[in-house]
């Protein structure tokens, strides 16, 4: 990520913070003209063009959404629109991390993060569904209709949300990838750091809190747990938060003495 783009992001989020936008049809709108300037590459080359001013940016975001989305939803389009982005590819990553945080605020205390993560949970458990979701051969009405279908009464209208978007546009990345990371987002914005935990048995509820009080030191905030288990760690468990990896598996500690032995 761009230097550019982090302030970017910093200043749409700044924008979120203070716009009042706490409804879920904001979280949809700015979610839905991400799909339209990701679909159209002259609308989001002139959407980030450096040389126009943020009145131009108004005035283009008002022809193209005007009365199709939120004035919440419109604002926040052109706070974005009018910041430096690294690319046109972080701008539409942006605006999507927008609907996310929106989404986030709009559900007040549910835990999106983690019907996101136990939906992640089931897709990685299911091959012909990851197929189904993540197939760039099946059409985009397709899979919203399989996540409507899927998550009918079982999770809440923000995770759809999200989750019908996410199928909808991929950009290139898997849906397990695409899950997660929408997963971190809500929970960034709720206060937390989200820590993938690997081990080879699934872990006691007295384990993930001994586990949460001492992450959560380290951090300096809350912890959420994405927790997976893989027999190949063999025992102990990794940790990963961020680019930040605690590696306490047996399968590491083997790897590192055939290390020592080899050298």
């Amino acid at each position: 990520m761009g230097s550019a783009t982090r302030e970017a992001l910093a200043g749409s989020r700044a924008a979120l913070a203070t716009s009042g936008a706490a409804e879920l049809a904001t979280a949809g709108d700015l979610l839905a003209a991400a799909r339209v300037i990701g679909a159209t590459p002259h609308l989001r080359t002139a959407l980030t063009d450096t040389e126009a001013d943020g009145s131009q940016k108004r005035a283009l975001v008002e022809r193209v959404f005007g009365g199709r989305v939120s004035a919440g939803a419109a604002g926040l389009l052109v706070s974005a629109a009018s910041q430096r982005w690294s690319s046109g590819d972080d701008f539409l990553a942006g605006l999507e991390e927008l609907g996310f945080r929106a989404a986030a605020i709009s559900a007040g205390d549910v835990e999106l993060d983690a019907e996101l993560f136990a939906f992640e949970r089931t897709v990685a458990s299911d091959a012909e569904l990851e197929l189904a979701l993540g197939s760039k051969l099946g059409s985009a009405e397709a899979k919203t209709k399989l996540v409507d279908r899927l998550l009918d009464g079982k999770a809440s209208p923000a995770t759809v949300v999200i989750l019908r978007h996410l199928v909808q546009q991929p950009r290139g990345r898997r849906i397990g990838e695409m899950l997660r990371g929408a997963a971190a987002v809500v929970a960034d914005q709720r206060g937390f750091d989200v820590a993938k935990v690997t081990s080879a048995v699934p872990l006691t509820s007295d384990q993930l809190a001994r586990l949460e009080r001492t992450l959560s030191v380290r951090a300096g905030r809350r912890i959420r747990f994405d927790t997976v288990v893989d027999p190949a760690v063999l025992g102990g468990v990794r940790v990963q938060i961020g680019d930040d990896v605690i590696d306490g598996s047996v399968a590491s500690r083997l790897s590192d003495l055939r290390q020592k032995l080899a050298g």
